[in-house]
């Protein structure tokens, strides 16, 4: 059916062409997997240059029984997207997404943490152990920069620069920010740098990258996802959080004490203002107060 091929040079494309990062191309590859998976189960042997919408229909029919309406929204964008691949590189001359709706999903407004809440978190850290450390500085700095979990792996020694109170960070498209570090969190990282990191045998290709696991290799995002999870737990909190819980907790703790919109869409590397109004939904009382502190009329 010749898929691979296919696939392999429509992520060429997202990494050359579009400049993605690795783990966006993955998200957009898995869509398509999962659609050659449906062919393979279902005995179509259709290759990616033939197949029709009404076989694409029947696809977005069989995952709608397994995934909510936001994840079949995701899955019909990243197949429209390689089709208009196919159809750019003139391998089709259509797509057959074009005339499939994306499921209306709403707009989800992000779960977040009160302060004394991510106070308690990091507090449940066991800090007898090298690793507990290592955790309270990870959390310190996903809490207090508003990382995403991709970023705050990624983070390299070299990144930090302490005396100016900022850190340089690579977000979504290998774009660059600088994001203002609070003494708090330059003082854990300093601790966990000098009692813990520097103890370990570091692996090759490491040498640079700040939080490491304990045999010296660079953390993956599934454990600082179970990290969380385990001290959420640990603490009884009934929410159901993830790193970005901490990332939705900075944008709204700034917003609520009153910062201005343009600064926090800076911090958090967000490419339009769009995606960061999100947070004005999240707190009606601050708003209530911007209204009567300063409009005419109040």
């Amino acid at each position: 059916m010749k898929w691979n091929s296919y696939i392999k040079d429509y992520q060429s494309y997202l990494r050359i062409e579009r400049g993605m990062s690795k783990n966006t191309i993955e998200n957009y590859s898995f869509d398509i997997e999962r659609l050659c998976l449906f062919l393979e189960i279902n005995k179509m042997e259709v290759s990616p240059l033939k197949i029709t919408d009404e076989t694409i229909q029947q696809f977005i029919y069989h995952v709608s029984k397994e995934l909510n309406p936001r994840s079949q929204a995701r899955i019909i964008s990243g197949l429209k997207s390689f089709f208009n691949y196919l159809v750019f590189e003139d391998y089709r001359t259509d797509n057959p997404l074009e005339l499939i709706e994306t499921p209306k999903t709403g707009r989800k407004l992000p779960d977040t943490l009160a302060v004394q809440e991510i106070d308690a978190l990091i507090a449940a850290i066991d800090l007898s152990s090298n690793e507990g450390e290592r955790n309270r500085a990870m959390l310190e700095t996903l809490y207090g920069c508003g990382l995403r979990v991709s970023e705050l792996v990624s983070l390299k020694i070299s990144d930090l620069f302490f005396d100016e109170g900022f850190i340089k960070i690579t977000g979504k498209g290998n774009k660059e920010r600088f994001v203002p570090i609070g003494k708090l969190t330059q003082k854990y990282i300093q601790i966990y740098q000098n009692e813990i990191r520097g103890n370990l045998t570091i692996k090759k290709g490491c040498e640079d990258t700040l939080f490491l696991n304990r045999r010296g290799n660079q953390l993956t995002r599934a454990m600082i996802f179970t990290i969380i999870k385990d001290l959420a737990v640990k603490i009884g909190l009934k929410k159901n959080i993830s790193p970005h819980t901490l990332r939705h907790s900075f944008a709204t703790h700034l917003l609520e004490n009153g910062a201005d919109l343009r600064s926090i869409q800076l911090m958090l590397g967000h490419e339009s203002i769009t995606t960061t109004e999100i947070y004005v939904h999240l707190d009606r009382s601050f708003l209530k107060e911007v209204m009567h502190s300063f409009h005419p009329r109040k």
